[in-house]
């Protein structure tokens, strides 16, 4: 009863700043930000700040999570690739609007971490994979939806390539130093065309795998 309370005032402040679809409204009540955050944040879990994880790592406020999900437009969407698992929350929202949820993450540690927090409270449609996602998982392709949960400066052309006819990714560009963009893809008759949303801050995409 109180994680249910917790969550509804989560929704409550996120819709202070920014109103949500039902759908990403409902994945926000399904799931406990409380799960996927580090013990000793715990009593920080559903306010709106992102919040130090391991490896130098962040997971995103929940008003940054809301923002992607919603932005990538998944009503009646099939399949989505996430690039950086980190924490799983992300990966955890978008598995209760998306039948599979396809996320990579370069660093095992909390990849480790995610995948228990995802078996043991049973998001089973949450596909994981230990890698540099910049790279794509071309064994599932082609994804309806493509999601960047780090900074990147440019979108490899592979995941263009990954990328549904008809399809959209989403990513925080930086345009410069401490200067990112989200922005919206969309790949239409082969062709990849772009719009900006709104500036934010993320941590930046890195190349290659952590053990």
């Amino acid at each position: 009863m109180i994680k249910s309370r917790q969550r509804h005032n989560l929704v409550a402040e996120i819709e202070k700043h920014f109103p949500l679809d039902i759908h990403v409204k409902k994945a926000f009540l399904a799931v406990d930000r409380e799960i996927f955050v580090p013990n000793e944040f715990k009593h920080l879990s559903y306010a709106l700040e992102a919040l130090p994880l391991a490896a130098s790592q962040y997971i995103s406020s929940p008003l940054t999570v809301a923002k992607m999900t919603q932005h990538l437009e998944l009503k009646g969407v099939d399949s989505v690739l996430e690039v950086g698992c980190g924490s799983g929350y992300q990966a955890a929202i978008l598995s209760k609007i998306c039948r599979r949820v396809f996320t990579i993450e370069r660093i095992d540690e909390l990849l480790k971490i995610a995948k228990t927090k995802f078996s043991e409270h049973e998001m089973y449609n949450i596909i994981t994979r230990f890698d540099d996602g910049q790279r794509g998982w071309k064994q599932y392709a082609p994804y309806e939806r493509i999601l960047f949960s780090a900074t990147a400066k440019k979108i490899p052309e592979v995941l263009f390539e990954q990328l549904a006819e008809g399809g959209i990714l989403i990513a925080p560009i930086e345009e410069a130093e401490n200067y990112h963009i989200i922005t919206r893809f969309y790949k239409k008759n082969g062709r990849i065309t772009s719009e900006t949303i709104e500036q934010c801050l993320f941590v930046p995409v890195l190349d290659g795998t952590q053990k």
